[in-house]
């Protein structure tokens, strides 16, 4: 790679969701290396603000999620599902105690739920809109974790105004801890005042549903206007803050 003839240069990294990115650490300015700044997805414990930072994951764009324009009905139709979850549920992980709490009581019937038991990277027409139907048609949306607390679906609900339900819990790998970080996981999120749910377990699932029926349609209403208020305002304020440090880093300090 020619690199002589770079002044500057900044990589946004759709990091491993174990957080293993021990590769890129050689090509960093502070090593040695070209680049100046460093924006990674997931909760690393290299971020530190000033030459690494974090990145949201978005919305899946590589499996056709569109961007999604806020609608009247959207905002004020009465949905027929309290919640839902069409997903993976990998073997003996808590998608499967998901699942389980779900048959309890007869919940499955009050949600939109579709599980299967193989990971599969593409939609079919068919699937995608039926994913972007039960958001639509669900007030809130079960979002377990996966092989990172942080998945696509948390911003794909906040696109429909879903609320997200999110487990709130650390898994496998060199991510960031919550006994050096004390908002870790979904650091980003929660730093930005995400309205969601977070549980630690789904044992609160059964409370939460039930909560549900008690609240008035124009309460979810305005609870859908909060949510896409702050997710619009969310995607402004990462996108002015990442043209603001890139500014910063390769404009200003060129001047000194």
């Amino acid at each position: 790679m020619k690199t002589q003839k770079l002044q500057h240069l900044a990589v946004v990294l759709l990091g491993n969701e174990h957080c293993e990115n021990d590769w890129i650490m050689q090509f960093l300015k502070r090593n040695g290396g070209f680049v100046d700044l460093l924006f990674i997805t997931y909760d690393s414990p290299w971020i530190n603000g000033a030459d690494i930072l974090q990145w949201p994951l978005g919305v899946a764009t590589y499996r056709q999620f569109p961007v999604v324009e806020a609608s009247w009905t959207m905002l004020h139709d009465e949905r027929p599902y309290i919640c839902n979850f069409l997903g993976t549920a990998y073997e003996n992980s808590s998608r499967q105690a998901l699942m389980n709490i779900l048959k309890q009581d007869g919940n499955d019937k009050l949600c939109w739920v579709s599980a299967r038991e193989q990971w599969q990277p593409q939609e079919t027409n068919e699937s995608l809109k039926n994913y972007q139907d039960a958001l639509l048609h669900s007030d809130l949306t079960l979002c377990p974790v996966g092989v990172n607390t942080e998945c696509y679906r948390i911003y794909e609900a906040c696109s429909f105004g879903s609320i997200p339900v999110v487990e709130d819990v650390m898994t496998a790998g060199h991510c960031g801890n919550t006994t050096s970080q004390h908002s870790a996981p979904l650091q980003l999120l929660k730093a930005m005042g995400a309205p969601f749910i977070f549980i630690k377990n789904w044992k609160e699932l059964p409370a939460i549903l039930e909560k549900e029926k008690t609240i008035s349609l124009q309460e979810k209403i305005q609870r859908r206007k909060v949510l896409l208020h702050w997710y619009q305002h969310f995607k402004t304020e990462l996108k002015w803050k990442f043209t603001k440090i890139l500014e910063s880093s390769f404009f200003i300090n060129n001047k000194v």
